[in-house]
């Protein structure tokens, strides 16, 4: 089939690569030159791993092609997906639809009549049937996304599931069209309405969050009462009602889904006068988690942090990203710059974008320059490469053996063995 994908970010730039996978001709269409400019020479400008391999092969052979013309995507596509962002409004908890709504607005201008418009951003519920009130010479439809950072190319692929809003047959059988090879490979197909779809991201990362604060919350009563989180979650996991899956207590989530998602969700619920609040409670559980690494901090540095050399592993807001929005990682980095810390950062492939973002703070080019002479050490991001570092080794780079696992992913038994003083979220102080 010839489809168009709108927006070539972490979303767009994936689902275009892989809909080129599955034997596809694809159009990507983006307004940032640079962005254009990448693709077309075969480049991502971005981490994800598998992806910067695809998109050079299919650039190359001419499958996937990059335009900034939405003349050009409209004569071109069958079918066009909208993949641009919904960030969170700069006044409020909501989301901010300009970017859909003008993906919508330009490609719907120039498609062929009875163009298929799909969008896979995710949005306020009410969404969907309001673009397609709007762009009726068009016929649009929902297929939201569900990639995890990290595992997109798999996740696109081969997807848990794959989700259809549609209101006619035609749009269901474009869609089952686009995504026979993943259907024949067995993947569950839900068909619904608009409405459904759209709830289904929403509702799906508002679950994951609250899982995700829930244990942290359990965190919080086992360091008021000597409890250990990481021996609660393991018994709760074994419960197959609930699984081990979001178990782990840590310094919480980031990125540039659940937070913005969960709080638009909530927002959207209480205009339709549904009172979601627990999402609320959510985002605070998830928020104060970043303080606790903080009051750890400075617990082991006597109390205070001013002129304490820290140095911080991690500033992608997850492992396998380059990817900062949000990060809890650089959250607590910056707030102990501001109490007077001299910090130092160091993550495997979100130094640039670091460094953008918070160029106040210093930066290392590895763990071993990141530990040299450091009087504490917080572990932020999970990547393997921190799991694997040699506590016994790592003790003789710092100043000082004092470490936090925020993401209670190291073996405290070993760092303490080798002598450092060791506190993780939600363990006994020992």
């Amino acid at each position: 089939m010839r489809l168009t994908v709108i927006g070539t970010g972490y979303l767009g730039a994936t689902h275009a690569a892989c809909l080129a996978e599955l034997g596809h001709e694809v159009v990507g269409v983006d307004t940032d030159a640079g962005k254009v400019a990448a693709l077309r020479a075969g480049r991502v400008p971005f981490h994800e791993p598998r992806l910067a391999g695809m998109v050079a092969r299919h650039t190359a052979s001419g499958r996937l092609r990059v335009t900034s013309s939405y003349e050009e995507a409209g004569a071109f596509g069958q079918v066009h997906f909208v993949c641009v962002g919904t960030p969170q409004c700069r006044d409020g908890d909501g989301a901010d639809l300009t970017y859909v709504e003008s993906a919508f607005g330009a490609i719907a201008r120039h498609a062929r009549k009875g163009a298929l418009l799909v969008g896979k951003s995710t949005v306020p519920v009410g969404t969907a049937a309001r673009l397609a009130d709007a762009h009726r010479r068009a016929e649009i439809a929902w297929n939201p996304e569900f990639l995890r950072e990290g595992f997109a190319v798999e996740d696109t692929l081969r997807p848990d599931r794959l989700v259809l809003g549609v209101r006619t047959g035609r749009a269901e059988r474009l869609l089952r069209a686009v995504y026979a090879p993943v259907l024949a490979a067995g993947t569950p197909l839900v068909v619904t309405d608009f409405a459904t779809a759209e709830l289904v991201k929403t509702a799906a990362n508002s679950f994951l969050a609250t899982k995700i604060s829930f244990i942290n919350a359990m965190a919080e009563v086992c360091e008021a009462t000597g409890g250990d989180v990481r021996h609660l979650s393991e018994a709760l996991g074994h419960d197959t009602r609930i699984g081990r899956a979001f178990l782990r207590a840590g310094v919480g989530f980031g990125g540039g889904c659940l937070p913005k998602d969960i709080r638009a969700f909530a927002h959207r619920a209480a205009e339709l006068g549904v009172d979601l609040g627990f999402l609320r409670q959510v985002d605070a559980i998830n928020m104060r988690r970043r303080d606790r690494v903080i009051a750890l901090a400075r617990e082991l540095c006597a109390g205070s942090v001013l002129g304490a050399r820290v140095a911080v592993l991690g500033a992608a807001f997850k492992p396998d990203s380059d990817d900062i929005r949000d990060s809890p990682a650089l959250n607590v980095a910056a707030r102990l710059d501001l109490d007077g810390a001299d910090v130092t950062v160091y993550d495997p492939e979100a130094m640039d974008n670091a460094r953008k973002a918070f160029p106040l703070l210093g930066y290392a080019l590895s763990v071993e320059e990141a530990l040299r002479g450091a009087e504490l050490v917080l572990h932020l991001t999970e990547w393997p490469q921190f799991r694997e570092v040699d506590p016994r080794r790592a003790g003789t780079l710092v100043a000082r053996s004092r470490i936090v696992d925020g993401r209670g992913a190291l073996d405290a038994d070993a760092w303490r063995a080798a002598g450092w003083r060791f506190r993780a979220l939600g363990t006994p102080a020992r």
